[in-house]
């Protein structure tokens, strides 16, 4: 099934926002109606693709359909896609200004083509032929990108690489407990060809229903259940890369102290340097037992402090997760329930995955810490609500966008010493901006990662859409990106740099950390055409055909 190309996955599943919340939104925000529905999509005018008859005969020939035929044309290949509608579902990604644009019928920076490539040579066959004819290439999975992943900035031709092809799982190790998937595999897929066998990946970020294991591991993952199952770039033991100048093929052990580990340079690259072709992961039995439970704490602080706790001291759940108050109070931890009467205080989930004897010790160890730590439980209901519903916020966004609303997440992380400030900094920044504009916004948040040194903070903004929308949340971000960094958090905790966050990532490494980079992509990518413009500044894509046909 595709995604919903104006907004958010299954289109079965959008959901009308109820009117008693749409009427708190205009009471409380000061919401109006944002002016016309959507375009059609037939409506959407598509500048005419800029591939010369060159780089469209190379593409053919990089993903063949048959066996070569010098009488072949090049019109209509199933791999190499042209047609209005494919360059639009592939134009940037899902963060609220990509889908205001799009619902607007605004598709200036549409691909110039589609590619599907089948297997990694055909990867590289791509790529070699971008190379020859000044076609810059941006890697495709799920298209979940939120950060700007998907846009590149460069004034030439550029494709969108699909990986769907790619969507094998291609080998289990049950004695090693690792497998080897493909690029384009959806998590769902994923997840089912390893239950099939016994595991699980254990990994099930918000976007898990659309992602894909590239996308994964390009962006750095972190998934619902990371303390008990890890971030994804801690699952990789291997993995495969096609770039410009050849094959990486790294992790031929779990550790190793054979010089840096190149594989962390893959990861977290979002197509600037290479397209991952395979990853090997670090796989689990899959549990026996899954118990969700909620527990209520009087404050955001007290929360925080109970969840360090465990995270230094153990037990460790498998779900760990704080909403404050105001995130607390609108129900934002259970989508079907928003706008239900809440109690005061901050909600808890807490959940627990393994064997029943595993699970029943964990349980009752994690309960006496929580009583100590002034927590009051609240039973499996409020923790398998969430469960069921983990996956539905995202539509709720499609829905406030439908009433006038704005609505976006940002998020950050840092050590635990730093927390309440970067928590205030980048509320305050929020606030302050969007109020002062005349959008006075509802900020909620929540801590979803713990690690023994520090935690994540995951913001949802809620506020009137200003005039003119892009640049009024704009203004905001920037507000927020600028606090995050003064703070002391990091610039993305799993969302990733894209074009979004990329100054910012700058100035969190510094100058002689980008010059790194620069140096990096200089010797993978020469001319430039990976991903131009993402993670790193300062390095436009190719502006056409540079280089003779061979």
């Amino acid at each position: 099934m595709e995604m919903l190309w104006s907004g958010w996955g299954d289109p079965a599943k959008a959901t009308p926002l109820p009117e008693p919340v749409a009427g708190l939104l205009r009471e409380l925000l000061g919401v109006k109606p944002s002016g016309p529905p959507p375009v059609a999509l037939d409506e959407i005018i598509v500048a005419g693709s800029r591939l010369t008859p060159a780089a469209r005969e190379a593409l053919v020939r990089a993903v063949p359909d048959v066996p070569p035929d010098p009488g072949q044309p090049v019109g209509g290949h199933p791999f190499l896609r042209t047609d209005d509608e494919s360059r639009i579902r592939h134009t940037r990604g899902k963060s609220t200004p990509d889908l205001l644009r799009i619902r607007a019928g605004e598709a200036a920076d549409a691909p110039d083509a589609v590619v599907l490539p089948g297997n990694h040579d055909e990867v590289v066959a791509v790529l070699l032929a971008c190379v020859e004819h000044g076609v810059a290439v941006v890697p495709f999975g799920g298209g979940t990108s939120v950060v700007g992943g998907l846009a590149p900035q460069t004034t030439g031709p550029f494709v969108a690489l699909d990986l769907r092809r790619l969507d094998r799982l291609l080998d289990v190790d049950p004695v090693s407990r690792t497998a080897t998937l493909q690029p384009g595999l959806r998590a769902p897929h994923a997840e089912a060809l390893l239950n099939e066998r016994g595991f699980t990946l254990g990994h099930f970020p918000q976007s898990f229903e659309w992602a894909t294991i590239g996308g994964f591991a390009a962006a750095r993952s972190s998934g619902q259940a990371s303390a008990g199952y890890g971030r994804f770039d801690e699952m990789v033991v291997g993995l495969t890369a096609a770039t410009p100048q050849g094959t990486l093929d790294l992790g031929r052990a779990p550790k190793s102290a054979a010089g840096p580990d190149l594989r962390q340079l893959v990861l977290g690259s979002e197509g600037a340097f290479g397209v991952i072709t395979s990853v090997t992961l670090r796989v689990h039995p899959v549990p026996a037992v899954k118990v969700y439970e909620g527990w209520r704490f009087p404050s955001f602080e007290v929360g925080a402090a109970a969840l360090r706790t465990l995270a230094q001291d153990g037990p460790l759940p498998t779900v760990l997760r704080l909403s404050d108050e105001t995130e607390t109070m609108v129900g934002l931890a259970d989508p079907e329930a928003i706008g239900a009467q809440r109690s005061a205080g901050c909600l808890s989930i807490v959940g627990f995955e393994g064997t029943a004897a595993d699970v029943a010790d964990r349980q009752a160890k994690a309960r006496e810490v929580l009583r100590r730590a002034g927590g009051e439980p609240l039973g499996q209901e409020a923790g398998e609500s969430w469960a069921y519903g983990r996956f539905e916020a995202p539509y709720l966004r499609d829905a406030l966008l439908d009433v006038g609303a704005f609505a976006e997440t940002l998020e950050t992380a840092t050590f635990w010493s730093r927390l309440p400030d970067l928590y205030e900094a980048v509320r305050d920044a929020v606030t302050t901006t969007l109020a002062g504009a005349g959008t006075p916004p509802l900020v909620m948040c929540h801590i979803s990662h713990v690690y023994p040194t520090g935690a994540s903070l995951y913001f949802t903004v809620v506020a009137a859409q200003g005039d003119p929308v892009l640049e009024h949340w704009a203004r905001a971000k920037h507000a927020a990106s600028d606090a995050i960094i003064t703070a002391g958090g990091t610039i993305s905790h799993h969302h990733g740099v894209g074009t979004d966050h990329r100054d910012w990532y700058a100035r969190e490494i510094g100058p002689l950390g980008m010059d790194v980079l620069h140096a990096i992509k200089d010797r993978l990518d020469p001319a430039g055409i990976l991903n131009p413009g993402v993670l790193i500044p300062g390095v436009p894509g190719p502006s056409g055909p540079s280089l003779p046909a061979k």
